[in-house]
């Protein structure tokens, strides 16, 4: 029988194997090769999230739902979705919804979607394979369960990096967070409750290792899938750049266009790329002259941005298709976020178009995403860091970082589409169902 899976290192310094086992392959399994033909079975799936998002709006969490099963329905699985009542409900062939009203809290009512589910799994075909977004499932009711994986987002152990930048840049007058404390009973109760779900898939490589080493997962059980986006919508176009400068009025005569994207949030570090702009543009004036920065997404700092004159364009929220076309557009991407949790939808979506990036030193994003300066630029969390970095990139100019852009969409087009993603968790899905699909 030939084999239906099929494998090559991306990181061609590791050694071939001749089989492989999925479940004990160290490496995320976007590092494999897969097979585009159709699969060998199709699975009958149950998912579990919080919330069914917007096609055009969605975000995180939401938006790793959407994309992944949307790539599963299209492949021919059928996708049974336990969700909380939606008006952005997906119509398509092999998606079926299951609503029920959140609880006040938004959550899911666990002891609702458990009796769905339980009617639907003892009823003709059972699912095959579960698998719960975060703790769209509580551990209370997956712990029988040796079918399921929970895809994880950012957890404690990760917060506490985030609770420390935020402290070191708290201002005088601001109040001292007493999250250190909570954040450490959190990690606590989460390596007692997350050996109750079967499989665990991590998200970015330093969440991968964090739960082996850290929370005590053995490694078989451990998985790690990047996050992928739609190659389809997210792909290098420069007439639709040009398109979005013409309609956005920029100018021409600007040397370097630096992009934002996201809510404009404190935790997403915008206080800090305030305040380096700020004094960037007070010290140089060819520095000020020379650079626009657009910044698509809404949030408290957006208004203060403006206070930073007219090279500062606020764009507002961006649909998908217009959120192409301003990435398209830029020269860099810039996120100067202070949440060490997950991995960044954004910075792989400007990856995929072609741009280098530019993001805070956390280790989710060195170890996955700019993984060397060949492609693009980390700074640790401080103004006078994040101004270094800028001041870089400007010296730097567009031939540079067009060169940086192009080794990183390579790279990207490699590990981070909606189809590598999509292709790595059926293979896992299909292992989970049946062991016969495990070895490579």
């Amino acid at each position: 029988m030939v084999p239906y899976f099929s494998f090559r290192e991306v990181k061609e310094s590791q050694p071939r194997l001749d089989k492989v086992n999925l479940l004990t392959f160290p490496s995320a399994l976007n590092h494999l090769i897969f097979p585009s033909q159709p699969p060998p079975r199709l699975l009958k799936i149950a998912l579990f999230v919080k919330k069914w998002p917007s096609k055009h709006q969605a975000g995180g969490l939401e938006r790793h739902a959407l994309t992944l099963h949307l790539a599963l329905a299209k492949r021919g699985h059928e996708l049974h979705i336990f969700t909380t009542s939606s008006s952005n409900l997906t119509m398509m062939d092999n998606v079926y919804f299951h609503l029920s009203k959140p609880t006040p809290a938004g959550y899911l009512d666990q002891a609702l979607i458990w009796k769905q589910f339980q009617v639907l799994n003892s009823t003709g075909q059972p699912f095959d394979v579960i698998h719960t977004e975060s703790v769209g499932l509580r551990h209370t009711r997956s712990r029988n369960l040796s079918n399921l994986a929970v895809s994880w987002h950012g957890i404690a152990y990760e917060s506490i990096h985030s609770d420390i930048i935020q402290e070191l840049i708290r201002a005088p007058e601001e109040p001292q967070s007493y999250a250190f404390t909570e954040r450490v009973v959190k990690v606590v109760e989460e390596i007692k409750f997350f050996p109750h779900y079967a499989h665990h898939v991590a998200t970015s490589d330093h969440v991968g290792d964090i739960l082996k080493r850290v929370y005590m997962i053995p490694e078989e059980r451990v998985h790690i899938i990047l996050n992928g986006v739609d190659e389809e919508i997210f792909r290098l176009d420069i007439s639709k750049g040009k398109d979005f400068k013409l309609k956005f009025g920029i100018p021409e005569s600007k040397s370097l266009i630096l992009g934002m994207a996201g809510r404009l949030v404190k935790d997403k570090g915008h206080p800090l790329m305030f305040e380096a702009l700020r004094q960037i543009f007070s010290e140089n004036s060819t520095f000020r002259d020379s650079v626009i920065v657009l910044v698509a997404g809404d949030g408290p700092w957006g208004a203060r941005y403006k206070q930073l004159g007219s090279n500062l364009l606020i764009l507002g929220p961006l649909e998908q298709s217009q959120l192409a076309r301003f990435y398209n557009a830029i020269d860099i991407f810039v996120n100067p976020t202070l949440r060490a949790q997950g991995l960044d939808h954004t910075l792989l979506e400007a990856m995929l178009t072609g741009k280098t990036r530019m993001a805070t030193k956390l280790a989710s994003i060195t170890q996955s995403v700019i993984v060397s300066k060949d492609v693009g630029y980390t700074f640790p969390p401080t103004v006078v860091s994040l101004k270094k970095a800028l001041y870089e990139v400007w010296k730097d100019g567009r031939g540079v970082l067009e060169r940086k852009g192009e080794l990183a969409r390579k790279r990207g087009l490699q590990l981070f589409t909606a189809t590598k993603m999509a292709a790595a968790y059926e293979r896992l899905f299909l292992c989970i169902s049946s062991q016969d699909y495990c070895m490579l």
